[in-house]
């Protein structure tokens, strides 16, 4: 398995993007955002994404060029149309308007219809961190083919619907929790198929309504479940509520349009803690984390991490060491470097 260096991955991927028909600016602001999950450790939403997105330029799903047009505003509302842009480039686009209206009115929220896989969902919520706001954000797919059962059925009826919330804070790494409401988040099916590993119970069943280890059991006819198990009516009530926020409210609707392409509507929401705490919010959140970490260990465990540690560790061992790419996904970025003449990532020397 080949290792790249951050650099030559985020410029390997805006070449492909840019040969694709994509303006540079947004080209820069995918392939940051792919590279980015790579570095993190989420390599389901990394450049084994880049064929997929190559794709659904070619076949129209997804219009390179487009930029968000607003619905509707008022000084804390902001409903956004992407115009089916690039989840990445009308969802920054978004937040930021967002953090510039919490700084005013110290609370703002907004809706995202008709755009393209956002990808990792922390990237945006951690925007509003760095302005030292609380950022929110929750995804649904709209009425793209669902792939995840309610709690009891057997029959996919929900999207994956992720959330996300990230609080500010002064320490090293960033604090925010970021999870699919199903078991698995689809990425991470995918990824165990292009590594042909088996998958944990209680991700999928197969098409016959059985648990099943096989990650292409979905493919053939299974489902996803929802987080939890056997509590996975918790689970399914999250999922509930993503998707009346990030896909009903939106005016997405519900359900599968047969015609529909992947379309993930969202729900943003910034708050300026200056508004509710009467103390420093950021050294209380750091003292929190502190207070967390020194929990002893229970058996089989060497330390308890504060939520999005284990990212910002992996961030920093990539960065040193570089990014694993899997042999599935390192032939098919070869083949989109032949495609369009570019030059593909070089593997950094084993260390």
């Amino acid at each position: 398995m080949p290792s790249v260096s951050a650099e030559d991955l985020t410029a390997f991927a805006i070449a492909a993007y840019e040969a694709a028909g994509t303006p540079t600016e947004h080209a820069q602001i995918v392939a940051t955002h792919q590279v980015g999950a790579n570095l993190v450790g989420h390599d389901s939403h990394g450049v084994v994404l880049l064929p997929t997105y190559i794709d659904r330029i070619g076949r129209g799903h997804i219009a390179p060029v487009a930029r968000p047009e607003i619905l509707n505003e008022s000084p804390t509302t902001l409903a956004v149309n992407g115009r089916w842009g690039f989840g990445p480039v009308i969802s920054e686009w978004t937040m930021e308007r967002l953090v510039a209206k919490a700084r005013d009115m110290r609370i703002a929220a907004g809706t995202i219809r008709e755009q393209s896989h956002v990808g990792r969902l922390a990237d945006y919520p951690l925007m509003a961190t760095r302005a030292g706001f609380i950022g929110l954000m929750m995804a649904d797919s709209g009425q793209s083919a669902k792939a995840v059962a309610p709690f009891g059925g057997r029959e996919a009826r929900l999207g994956t619907n992720p959330l996300c919330i990230a609080f500010p804070s002064d320490l090293p790494g960033p604090v925010f929790i970021d999870m699919a409401t199903s078991a698995v988040a689809a990425g991470k099916l995918n990824l165990a198929r292009a590594q042909g590993k088996p998958i944990p119970l209680g991700w999928l069943l197969d098409k016959d309504g059985k648990p099943t280890t096989n990650p292409n059991a979905q493919l053939e006819g299974g489902v996803m479940l929802p987080l939890g198990g056997p509590e996975g009516h918790k689970g399914y009530g999250l999922s509930f509520a993503v998707e009346t926020l990030a896909s009903v409210l939106p005016g997405l609707g519900f359900g599968v349009d047969p015609k529909g392409r992947h379309n993930d509507g969202t729900f943003m929401l910034v708050l300026d803690p200056r508004a509710f705490s009467p103390t420093d919010f950021k050294v209380q959140v750091e003292a929190f984390v502190r207070y967390l970490k020194t929990t002893p260990p229970a058996e089989g465990f060497d330390e308890v991490f504060y939520p999005g540690e284990i990212e910002y560790r992996t961030e920093q061992r990539r960065r040193r060491e570089g990014i694993p790419i899997e042999d599935t996904t390192w032939r098919r970025l070869g083949e989109i470097a032949a495609r369009f003449g570019i030059s593909a990532p070089r593997p950094m020397p084993p260390a």
